[in-house]
């Protein structure tokens, strides 16, 4: 007997650690969520073409001063040799031989901030950018701002209800799991409210055997989760240019306390409940 209830004991620890470490991986996605569109906007580039009379010189003190701008994440100098080398990637070295000079001025490519990467803000950018005398034009693609702002709203919104529902399935899934294993000792719970034990003594061993069992399973949810972001960073290096590591510590708090709370709520309600149930109930 004793073998059989710690049979089902690792058997729904397991089940739990398996469900809480999905909770990790939504916590995880969920927190990130904001570091992930930003890093789509600040990837962005404008471009500020100078006007053909700029030298190399007077651009480089143009950039010393955006780089000081609030909404200037980096900047990057293109000379007229750089960009002619990148126009003739693009379109041909016969397509600049029509032309006696390089028809190539020298440019800056800029990336923003992330929260300036919306119309509005892009609008006010570019006026206070063109202000300069040195600046010809600046340029960026207003189509690719608004398909951007769009697609991260509807992902966001996507991902939000994806979350919802994961937490909810685990919910139930570390519920019945929880039930079932307190369902498997009812006999026991009938035995001692026979001999005059009162519902608070009834629950006691039950919710301390349930603490034991959250804080277990949630440590193996997060030393799997924690392994398996370690075996990915050789492979995915850049995903942990996105995800701020800092945050783990708060994924790991969500995790123990959905163990916790779930487990102790679990117990709690179908501890009661088998209290409360006839002898003849517990048969079925």
């Amino acid at each position: 007997m004793r073998r059989r209830l710690m049979n089902a004991y690792l058997s729904s620890v397991i089940s739990i650690s398996l469900v809480l470490l999905l909770v990790g991986v939504a916590s995880m996605l969920l927190v990130n969520a904001k570091g992930v569109s930003d890093y789509f906007k600040e990837n962005m580039q404008v471009s500020v073409m100078m006007k053909q009379t700029v030298s190399d010189e007077d651009a480089l003190e143009f950039k010393e001063v955006l780089d000081g701008e609030r909404y200037i994440r980096s900047t990057a100098f293109v000379s007229k040799e750089q960009g002619r080398k990148e126009l003739a990637q693009q379109l041909g070295d016969d397509f600049l031989d029509v032309f006696e000079t390089s028809p190539i001025p020298v440019s800056i490519d800029v990336t923003l901030e992330a929260a300036y990467v919306s119309a509005d803000s892009l609008e006010m950018v570019k006026n206070e950018i063109s202000a300069s005398p040195l600046v010809d034009e600046v340029i960026y693609q207003r189509s690719l701002v608004d398909a951007l702002n769009a697609n991260l709203s509807r992902i966001s919104l996507v991902l939000g209800v994806f979350i919802a529902l994961l937490l909810f399935i685990s919910f139930v899934l570390i519920n019945n799991t929880v039930r079932l294993n307190v369902f498997a000792r009812r006999f026991t719970i009938h035995t001692m409210k026979l001999v005059g034990a009162t519902r608070s003594f009834i629950r006691a061993p039950f919710l301390v055997q349930a603490v034991f069992q959250g804080l277990f399973s949630a440590f193996i949810a997060i030393s799997v989760l924690v392994g398996l972001m370690f075996l990915m960073r050789s492979s995915f290096a850049r995903l942990f240019e996105i995800f701020r590591m800092d945050l783990l510590l708060l994924v790991m708090g969500i995790v123990v306390a959905s163990g916790l709370v779930i487990c102790l709520a679990s117990t709690y309600f179908v501890v009661n409940r088998l209290i409360s149930v006839r002898k003849d109930e517990l048969y079925y």
